[in-house]
């Protein structure tokens, strides 16, 4: 087996892992919080993650179980974190938590009201 880099988004880690690990294996081996409440079974969606299209290729192909769980995300290159096996190196995208998402907006929006008075 080859050693394969993953790269995470919006963190920016890095990690090298061996062909066949999963992303949900990467990320835990990266530090890299990847939330999941089935254990990797296909059975909570918590592990969504974004794959540009010039990298799915670097993916396995989604199991059966996985597109009937993801259905029509998967064309927006939406997969399941503990079901994608790593073939070669590749770039993933992890959606943005909802609690730093509300504080970063915040902060974006007191800056430009702080930008305005001057």
């Amino acid at each position: 087996m080859m050693n394969v880099k993953v790269t995470f988004l919006p963190a920016r880690k890095e990690i090298t892992v061996k062909q066949g690990t999963t992303l949900l294996q990467a990320g835990r081996s990266a530090g890299v919080h990847i939330p999941t409440r089935c254990g990797g079974k296909v059975g909570c969606l918590m592990c969504k993650v974004k794959v540009q299209e010039q990298e799915r290729k670097n993916l396995s192909d989604p199991s059966t179980a996985e597109i009937n769980k993801l259905g029509t995300w998967l064309n927006d290159g939406t997969r399941l974190a503990c079901q994608a096996v790593i073939r070669d190196s590749v770039v993933v995208e992890l959606p943005e938590d909802k609690l730093k998402a509300a504080i970063r907006k915040q902060l974006e929006k007191q800056q430009a009201e702080r930008d305005e008075l001057w």
